[in-house]
Protein backbone atom coordinates (compact mmCIF):
# COMPACT_ATOMS: atom_id res chain seq x y z
CA UNK A 1 0.00 0.00 0.00
CA UNK A 2 1.40 3.76 -0.50
CA UNK A 3 -0.21 7.05 0.58
CA UNK A 4 -0.14 8.24 -3.26
CA UNK A 5 -2.55 5.61 -4.43
CA UNK A 6 -4.75 6.11 -1.83
CA UNK A 7 -4.68 9.46 -2.11
CA UNK A 8 -5.47 8.73 -6.30
CA UNK A 9 -7.89 6.27 -5.29
CA UNK A 10 -9.95 9.29 -2.67
CA UNK A 11 -9.16 12.10 -5.94
CA UNK A 12 -11.43 9.78 -8.23
CA UNK A 13 -14.00 9.53 -6.03
CA UNK A 14 -13.34 6.22 -5.37
CA UNK A 15 -14.18 4.64 -1.78
CA UNK A 16 -11.93 3.67 0.87
CA UNK A 17 -11.30 0.26 2.45
CA UNK A 18 -11.28 0.13 6.06
CA UNK A 19 -7.18 -0.93 5.69
CA UNK A 20 -6.53 1.80 3.47
CA UNK A 21 -7.83 4.38 6.36
CA UNK A 22 -6.28 2.53 9.08
CA UNK A 23 -2.74 2.34 6.97
CA UNK A 24 -2.79 6.38 6.06
CA UNK A 25 -3.97 7.05 10.00
CA UNK A 26 -0.67 5.06 11.02
CA UNK A 27 1.51 7.12 8.70
CA UNK A 28 0.36 10.08 9.93
CA UNK A 29 0.98 9.39 13.29
CA UNK A 30 4.57 7.72 12.86
CA UNK A 31 5.55 10.11 10.30
CA UNK A 32 6.03 8.12 7.82
CA UNK A 33 4.15 10.68 5.39
CA UNK A 34 4.70 14.13 4.46
CA UNK A 35 1.92 16.59 5.66
CA UNK A 36 1.66 17.61 1.93
CA UNK A 37 0.59 14.09 1.31
CA UNK A 38 -1.82 14.78 4.27
CA UNK A 39 -2.80 17.95 3.21
CA UNK A 40 -3.95 16.39 -0.52
CA UNK A 41 -5.80 13.36 1.34
CA UNK A 42 -8.10 15.88 3.40
CA UNK A 43 -8.57 17.99 0.16
CA UNK A 44 -9.30 15.08 -1.49
CA UNK A 45 -12.37 14.43 1.28
CA UNK A 46 -12.94 17.96 1.30
CA UNK A 47 -14.15 17.86 -2.28
CA UNK A 48 -15.32 14.70 -2.78
CA UNK A 49 -16.87 13.21 0.30
CA UNK A 50 -16.85 9.96 2.82
CA UNK A 51 -19.21 7.61 2.68
CA UNK A 52 -21.28 6.60 6.65
CA UNK A 53 -18.57 3.60 6.80
CA UNK A 54 -15.63 5.40 5.44
CA UNK A 55 -16.54 8.24 8.37
CA UNK A 56 -16.66 5.95 10.92
CA UNK A 57 -13.28 4.11 10.02
CA UNK A 58 -11.85 7.35 9.97
CA UNK A 59 -13.17 7.95 13.40
CA UNK A 60 -12.16 4.36 14.62
CA UNK A 61 -8.45 4.98 13.10
CA UNK A 62 -7.78 8.60 15.12
CA UNK A 63 -9.75 7.61 18.01
CA UNK A 64 -7.22 4.15 18.15
CA UNK A 65 -3.96 6.21 17.19
CA UNK A 66 -3.73 6.65 20.64
CA UNK A 67 -4.94 5.98 24.35
CA UNK A 68 -8.08 4.24 24.67
CA UNK A 69 -9.57 4.79 28.31
CA UNK A 70 -11.69 2.10 29.75
CA UNK A 71 -13.72 2.72 32.40
CA UNK A 72 -15.37 0.20 35.55
CA UNK A 73 -17.85 2.33 37.00
CA UNK A 74 -21.19 1.44 39.00
CA UNK A 75 -22.91 4.18 36.70
CA UNK A 76 -23.19 5.24 32.82
CA UNK A 77 -20.01 6.79 31.62
CA UNK A 78 -21.61 9.89 29.67
CA UNK A 79 -20.70 13.35 27.88
CA UNK A 80 -21.72 16.42 25.74
CA UNK A 81 -19.97 18.50 22.82
CA UNK A 82 -20.52 21.28 21.69
CA UNK A 83 -19.99 22.75 18.50
CA UNK A 84 -18.82 26.34 19.96
CA UNK A 85 -20.49 29.41 20.26
CA UNK A 86 -19.91 32.78 22.17
CA UNK A 87 -20.77 33.16 25.72
CA UNK A 88 -21.22 28.92 25.66
CA UNK A 89 -20.15 27.85 29.22
CA UNK A 90 -22.77 25.12 29.51
CA UNK A 91 -19.93 22.72 30.19
CA UNK A 92 -18.69 23.98 33.22
CA UNK A 93 -22.52 23.31 35.05
CA UNK A 94 -23.43 20.00 33.02
CA UNK A 95 -20.56 18.27 33.98
CA UNK A 96 -21.42 18.93 37.76
CA UNK A 97 -25.04 18.49 37.55
CA UNK A 98 -24.70 15.01 36.04
CA UNK A 99 -22.22 14.08 38.31
CA UNK A 100 -24.59 14.91 41.16
CA UNK A 101 -27.20 12.99 39.48
CA UNK A 102 -24.70 10.05 40.06
CA UNK A 103 -22.91 9.72 36.44
CA UNK A 104 -20.04 9.65 35.64
CA UNK A 105 -18.33 12.68 33.31
CA UNK A 106 -14.93 12.38 31.97
CA UNK A 107 -15.04 15.72 29.61
CA UNK A 108 -12.13 16.38 26.64
CA UNK A 109 -12.58 19.76 26.19
CA UNK A 110 -10.80 22.31 23.90
CA UNK A 111 -9.78 26.05 23.77
CA UNK A 112 -10.86 28.82 21.47
CA UNK A 113 -11.25 28.46 17.79
CA UNK A 114 -11.44 31.93 16.62
CA UNK A 115 -14.78 33.95 17.45
CA UNK A 116 -15.33 31.40 19.98
CA UNK A 117 -14.61 30.75 23.23
CA UNK A 118 -13.41 27.13 25.05
CA UNK A 119 -13.97 25.77 28.08
CA UNK A 120 -10.38 25.44 28.51
CA UNK A 121 -9.65 28.74 28.59
CA UNK A 122 -12.46 29.36 30.75
CA UNK A 123 -11.01 27.19 33.59
CA UNK A 124 -7.58 28.38 33.08
CA UNK A 125 -8.59 31.80 34.66
CA UNK A 126 -8.98 29.83 38.09
CA UNK A 127 -5.52 29.75 40.39
CA UNK A 128 -4.30 26.18 39.88
CA UNK A 129 -6.87 24.40 37.98
CA UNK A 130 -4.68 22.22 35.90
CA UNK A 131 -6.40 21.95 32.36
CA UNK A 132 -3.52 19.18 31.04
CA UNK A 133 -4.03 17.18 33.58
CA UNK A 134 -2.00 13.41 32.93
CA UNK A 135 -4.73 10.68 32.25
CA UNK A 136 -3.78 8.84 35.87
CA UNK A 137 -5.24 12.28 37.49
CA UNK A 138 -7.45 12.52 35.31
CA UNK A 139 -9.15 8.94 35.73
CA UNK A 140 -8.70 9.33 39.83
CA UNK A 141 -10.87 12.42 39.72
CA UNK A 142 -13.96 10.73 37.57
CA UNK A 143 -14.08 8.15 40.07
CA UNK A 144 -13.79 10.16 42.95
CA UNK A 145 -15.73 12.85 42.15
CA UNK A 146 -17.80 11.86 39.14
CA UNK A 147 -16.90 14.71 36.76
CA UNK A 148 -13.45 16.07 35.56
CA UNK A 149 -12.97 18.54 32.92
CA UNK A 150 -9.46 18.79 31.33
CA UNK A 151 -7.57 19.10 27.85
CA UNK A 152 -6.78 16.19 25.16
CA UNK A 153 -3.62 14.60 26.49
CA UNK A 154 -0.55 14.01 24.32
CA UNK A 155 -1.68 10.26 23.20
CA UNK A 156 -5.59 11.14 22.91
CA UNK A 157 -6.46 10.84 19.70
CA UNK A 158 -3.08 12.09 18.63
CA UNK A 159 -3.85 11.15 14.79
CA UNK A 160 -6.60 14.36 15.28
CA UNK A 161 -4.15 16.67 16.31
CA UNK A 162 -1.91 16.17 13.74
CA UNK A 163 -4.97 16.03 10.86
CA UNK A 164 -6.70 19.42 12.33
CA UNK A 165 -3.16 21.37 12.09
CA UNK A 166 -2.67 20.58 8.44
CA UNK A 167 -6.69 21.67 7.87
CA UNK A 168 -6.30 24.71 9.82
CA UNK A 169 -3.68 26.03 7.44
CA UNK A 170 -5.04 24.20 4.14
CA UNK A 171 -8.42 24.84 3.96
CA UNK A 172 -10.46 21.78 4.44
CA UNK A 173 -11.36 22.68 8.09
CA UNK A 174 -15.32 22.84 6.93
CA UNK A 175 -15.65 18.93 6.10
CA UNK A 176 -18.59 17.45 7.63
CA UNK A 177 -16.76 13.89 7.29
CA UNK A 178 -13.59 15.21 9.01
CA UNK A 179 -15.82 17.35 11.56
CA UNK A 180 -16.77 14.63 12.34
CA UNK A 181 -13.79 12.38 13.04
CA UNK A 182 -12.19 15.09 15.00
CA UNK A 183 -14.96 15.48 17.45
CA UNK A 184 -15.75 11.82 17.55
CA UNK A 185 -11.59 10.27 17.78
CA UNK A 186 -11.60 12.39 20.90
CA UNK A 187 -14.62 11.63 22.51
CA UNK A 188 -14.54 8.03 21.69
CA UNK A 189 -10.79 8.20 23.28
CA UNK A 190 -12.43 8.83 26.56
CA UNK A 191 -13.93 5.81 26.60
CA UNK A 192 -18.14 7.06 26.72
CA UNK A 193 -20.64 5.04 26.20
CA UNK A 194 -23.41 7.94 25.86
CA UNK A 195 -23.28 11.45 24.28
CA UNK A 196 -25.35 14.30 23.46
CA UNK A 197 -24.11 16.72 20.87
CA UNK A 198 -25.11 20.53 20.89
CA UNK A 199 -24.96 21.63 17.77
CA UNK A 200 -24.93 25.25 17.69
CA UNK A 201 -27.09 26.89 14.38
CA UNK A 202 -26.80 30.95 13.86
CA UNK A 203 -24.67 34.16 13.35
CA UNK A 204 -22.27 33.33 16.13
CA UNK A 205 -21.82 29.55 15.21
CA UNK A 206 -19.64 27.59 12.57
CA UNK A 207 -23.13 26.37 11.23
CA UNK A 208 -25.00 29.14 10.29
CA UNK A 209 -28.07 27.84 8.87
CA UNK A 210 -30.39 25.17 10.14
CA UNK A 211 -29.74 22.49 7.07
CA UNK A 212 -26.03 22.67 7.84
CA UNK A 213 -26.39 22.52 11.33
CA UNK A 214 -28.60 19.14 10.43
CA UNK A 215 -26.19 17.67 8.15
CA UNK A 216 -23.57 17.40 10.61
CA UNK A 217 -25.87 16.87 13.50
CA UNK A 218 -27.13 13.50 11.67
CA UNK A 219 -23.17 12.93 10.50
CA UNK A 220 -22.05 12.82 14.09
CA UNK A 221 -25.44 11.07 15.11
CA UNK A 222 -24.59 7.90 12.50
CA UNK A 223 -21.22 7.91 13.11
CA UNK A 224 -20.75 8.05 16.74
CA UNK A 225 -23.96 5.27 16.92
CA UNK A 226 -22.06 3.18 14.61
CA UNK A 227 -18.66 3.42 16.29
CA UNK A 228 -20.77 2.01 19.43
CA UNK A 229 -21.42 5.28 21.87
CA UNK A 230 -24.89 5.94 21.78
CA UNK A 231 -25.58 9.42 21.06
CA UNK A 232 -28.23 12.01 20.34
CA UNK A 233 -27.91 16.08 19.30
CA UNK A 234 -29.76 18.85 20.13
CA UNK A 235 -29.92 21.71 17.36
CA UNK A 236 -29.66 25.10 19.65
CA UNK A 237 -29.91 28.98 18.17
CA UNK A 238 -26.83 31.11 18.36
CA UNK A 239 -28.27 33.74 17.12
CA UNK A 240 -27.49 35.82 20.61
CA UNK A 241 -24.65 35.56 23.48
CA UNK A 242 -25.21 32.45 25.26
CA UNK A 243 -26.22 33.85 28.72
CA UNK A 244 -25.30 37.20 30.37
CA UNK A 245 -21.41 37.24 30.03
CA UNK A 246 -18.59 36.89 27.08
CA UNK A 247 -15.13 36.44 28.81
CA UNK A 248 -13.40 33.65 30.49
CA UNK A 249 -12.90 34.38 33.91
CA UNK A 250 -16.92 36.20 33.67
CA UNK A 251 -18.43 33.10 32.66
CA UNK A 252 -16.82 31.14 35.47
CA UNK A 253 -18.63 33.59 37.51
CA UNK A 254 -21.78 33.02 35.86
CA UNK A 255 -21.35 29.35 35.87
CA UNK A 256 -20.75 29.20 39.58
CA UNK A 257 -23.72 31.68 40.06
CA UNK A 258 -25.63 29.66 38.14
CA UNK A 259 -25.00 26.70 40.28
CA UNK A 260 -25.85 28.65 43.59
CA UNK A 261 -29.29 29.35 42.23
CA UNK A 262 -28.36 33.66 41.41
CA UNK A 263 -28.05 35.67 38.46
CA UNK A 264 -29.83 32.72 35.99
CA UNK A 265 -30.08 33.53 32.47
CA UNK A 266 -33.52 31.48 31.13
CA UNK A 267 -31.88 30.52 27.77
CA UNK A 268 -28.17 29.50 28.90
CA UNK A 269 -30.53 27.70 31.44
CA UNK A 270 -32.83 25.88 29.00
CA UNK A 271 -30.10 24.43 26.99
CA UNK A 272 -28.13 23.29 30.32
CA UNK A 273 -31.50 21.80 31.50
CA UNK A 274 -32.38 20.15 27.97
CA UNK A 275 -28.89 18.45 27.11
CA UNK A 276 -28.78 16.84 30.97
CA UNK A 277 -31.99 15.78 30.24
CA UNK A 278 -31.41 13.85 27.11
CA UNK A 279 -28.30 12.40 28.69
CA UNK A 280 -29.94 10.62 31.76
CA UNK A 281 -32.46 9.85 29.39
CA UNK A 282 -30.81 7.81 26.92
CA UNK A 283 -28.33 6.27 29.36
CA UNK A 284 -31.80 4.89 30.94
CA UNK A 285 -30.74 6.61 34.42
CA UNK A 286 -34.30 8.04 34.49
CA UNK A 287 -37.10 6.44 32.46
CA UNK A 288 -38.59 10.11 30.69
CA UNK A 289 -37.66 13.43 30.48
CA UNK A 290 -40.17 14.53 33.41
CA UNK A 291 -37.76 12.22 35.86
CA UNK A 292 -34.73 13.68 34.51
CA UNK A 293 -36.16 17.33 34.89
CA UNK A 294 -36.51 16.31 38.55
CA UNK A 295 -33.26 14.78 38.90
CA UNK A 296 -31.51 17.90 37.39
CA UNK A 297 -33.84 20.42 39.75
CA UNK A 298 -32.92 18.43 42.34
CA UNK A 299 -29.16 18.38 41.85
CA UNK A 300 -29.28 22.52 41.85
CA UNK A 301 -31.99 23.04 44.82
CA UNK A 302 -29.84 21.02 46.67
CA UNK A 303 -26.24 22.16 45.93
CA UNK A 304 -24.73 19.01 45.54
CA UNK A 305 -24.10 19.86 41.38
CA UNK A 306 -22.42 23.00 42.78
CA UNK A 307 -20.37 21.15 45.66
CA UNK A 308 -19.20 18.83 42.45
CA UNK A 309 -17.66 21.70 40.65
CA UNK A 310 -16.07 22.74 43.96
CA UNK A 311 -14.32 19.11 44.95
CA UNK A 312 -13.58 18.88 40.61
CA UNK A 313 -11.50 22.21 41.24
CA UNK A 314 -9.97 21.15 44.03
CA UNK A 315 -9.26 17.55 42.78
CA UNK A 316 -7.34 19.24 39.48
CA UNK A 317 -5.78 21.73 41.40
CA UNK A 318 -7.64 25.13 42.13
CA UNK A 319 -8.12 26.59 45.78
CA UNK A 320 -10.05 24.27 47.82
CA UNK A 321 -12.91 27.19 48.73
CA UNK A 322 -13.23 28.51 45.05
CA UNK A 323 -16.85 28.26 45.08
CA UNK A 324 -17.25 30.43 48.49
CA UNK A 325 -14.68 33.21 46.95
CA UNK A 326 -14.24 33.08 43.70
CA UNK A 327 -14.77 36.67 43.24
CA UNK A 328 -11.16 36.84 45.54
CA UNK A 329 -9.31 34.66 42.74
CA UNK A 330 -10.86 35.44 39.76
CA UNK A 331 -8.77 38.19 37.70
CA UNK A 332 -10.60 41.37 37.38
CA UNK A 333 -10.17 44.26 34.64
CA UNK A 334 -9.10 47.72 35.46
CA UNK A 335 -12.37 48.96 33.40
CA UNK A 336 -15.69 48.30 34.34
CA UNK A 337 -17.96 50.46 32.82
CA UNK A 338 -20.99 50.43 30.79
CA UNK A 339 -21.91 50.50 27.07
CA UNK A 340 -25.13 51.97 26.28
CA UNK A 341 -27.13 52.16 22.75
CA UNK A 342 -27.52 55.24 20.87
CA UNK A 343 -31.07 55.21 20.63
CA UNK A 344 -33.85 53.60 23.00
CA UNK A 345 -35.64 50.33 21.88
CA UNK A 346 -35.56 46.69 21.65
CA UNK A 347 -32.66 44.51 21.07
CA UNK A 348 -33.74 42.80 18.08
CA UNK A 349 -30.32 41.83 16.64
CA UNK A 350 -26.72 40.96 17.54
CA UNK A 351 -23.54 39.97 15.42
CA UNK A 352 -22.62 36.98 17.30
CA UNK A 353 -19.92 36.38 15.59
CA UNK A 354 -18.69 39.60 15.61
CA UNK A 355 -18.81 40.35 19.36
CA UNK A 356 -16.97 37.48 20.01
CA UNK A 357 -13.92 38.84 18.25
CA UNK A 358 -14.52 42.00 20.40
CA UNK A 359 -13.35 39.82 23.01
CA UNK A 360 -10.12 38.36 20.77
CA UNK A 361 -9.36 42.27 20.36
CA UNK A 362 -9.59 42.67 24.01
CA UNK A 363 -6.81 40.11 24.51
CA UNK A 364 -9.83 37.04 25.90
CA UNK A 365 -9.19 34.94 22.33
CA UNK A 366 -6.04 34.21 20.65
CA UNK A 367 -4.76 35.53 17.10
CA UNK A 368 -2.13 33.33 16.85
CA UNK A 369 -1.34 29.58 18.91
CA UNK A 370 1.21 30.65 21.58
CA UNK A 371 -0.60 33.98 23.22
CA UNK A 372 -1.38 34.64 26.60
CA UNK A 373 -4.65 35.55 27.20
CA UNK A 374 -6.13 38.08 29.24
CA UNK A 375 -8.88 36.08 31.22
CA UNK A 376 -10.43 39.19 33.02
CA UNK A 377 -11.62 41.16 30.37
CA UNK A 378 -15.37 40.57 28.02
CA UNK A 379 -19.12 41.44 29.04
CA UNK A 380 -21.30 40.96 31.76
CA UNK A 381 -25.04 41.78 31.61
CA UNK A 382 -24.99 41.45 28.50
CA UNK A 383 -28.24 42.35 26.94
CA UNK A 384 -30.72 39.44 25.13
CA UNK A 385 -33.06 39.59 21.82
CA UNK A 386 -35.85 41.49 23.00
CA UNK A 387 -34.45 43.47 25.88
CA UNK A 388 -35.62 47.08 26.37
CA UNK A 389 -32.72 48.95 26.55
CA UNK A 390 -32.17 52.92 27.06
CA UNK A 391 -30.11 55.72 28.91
CA UNK A 392 -30.89 53.88 32.01
CA UNK A 393 -30.30 50.24 30.70
CA UNK A 394 -27.12 49.01 28.85
CA UNK A 395 -26.25 46.73 26.26
CA UNK A 396 -23.95 45.39 28.65
CA UNK A 397 -20.82 46.13 31.12
CA UNK A 398 -17.71 45.95 29.54
CA UNK A 399 -14.37 44.83 31.16
CA UNK A 400 -11.06 46.52 30.29
CA UNK A 401 -7.47 46.64 30.95
CA UNK A 402 -7.32 50.50 29.36
CA UNK A 403 -9.38 53.49 28.42
CA UNK A 404 -8.60 53.14 25.01
CA UNK A 405 -9.74 49.57 24.66
CA UNK A 406 -12.80 50.18 26.27
CA UNK A 407 -13.71 53.15 23.73
CA UNK A 408 -12.64 51.05 20.76
CA UNK A 409 -14.75 48.19 21.55
CA UNK A 410 -17.50 49.96 23.00
CA UNK A 411 -18.17 52.00 20.05
CA UNK A 412 -18.01 48.37 17.83
CA UNK A 413 -20.20 46.95 20.61
CA UNK A 414 -22.82 49.89 19.45
CA UNK A 415 -22.32 49.11 15.81
CA UNK A 416 -23.26 45.42 16.59
CA UNK A 417 -26.25 45.18 18.35
CA UNK A 418 -29.56 46.26 16.41
CA UNK A 419 -32.29 48.63 18.46
CA UNK A 420 -35.82 48.36 16.87
CA UNK A 421 -39.36 49.87 17.85
CA UNK A 422 -40.65 45.89 18.74
CA UNK A 423 -39.00 42.63 18.46
CA UNK A 424 -40.26 38.87 19.09
CA UNK A 425 -37.44 36.55 21.55
CA UNK A 426 -36.48 33.25 19.43
CA UNK A 427 -36.77 29.98 20.41
CA UNK A 428 -33.43 28.86 22.10
CA UNK A 429 -34.27 24.88 20.76
CA UNK A 430 -34.52 24.36 17.32
CA UNK A 431 -34.59 20.62 16.72
CA UNK A 432 -33.45 17.31 17.40
CA UNK A 433 -31.65 14.74 16.04
CA UNK A 434 -32.13 10.50 17.40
Amino acid sequence: MFPQEIIRRKRNKEVLSRDEINFFIRGVVNGDFADIQTAALTMAIFLNGFNKDETVDLTLAMRDSGDVLKWDLPAPVIDKHSTGGVGDKVSLMLAPILAACGAFVPMIAGRGLGHTGGTLDKLDSIPGYNTLSSNESFVTTVKNVGCAIIGQTGNLAPADKKIYAIRDVCGTVESIPLITASILSKKLAAGLEYLVMDLKCGAGAFMENYDDAQKLARSIVDVANGSGTKTTAVITDMNSVLGYSVGNALEVKEAVEYLQGKNVNTRLDEVTRKLCRELLVSCKMCADENEAEHKVAEALSSGQALEKFSQMTAALGGPKDFVEKYNSYLPQAKIVRPVFAKTSGYVSKMAVRDIGMLLVGLKGGRVHPDQKLDYATGFTEFCQIGDYVDEHKPLAMLHAQSEEEYLAAADMLRELISVEDKCAETPIILGKVD
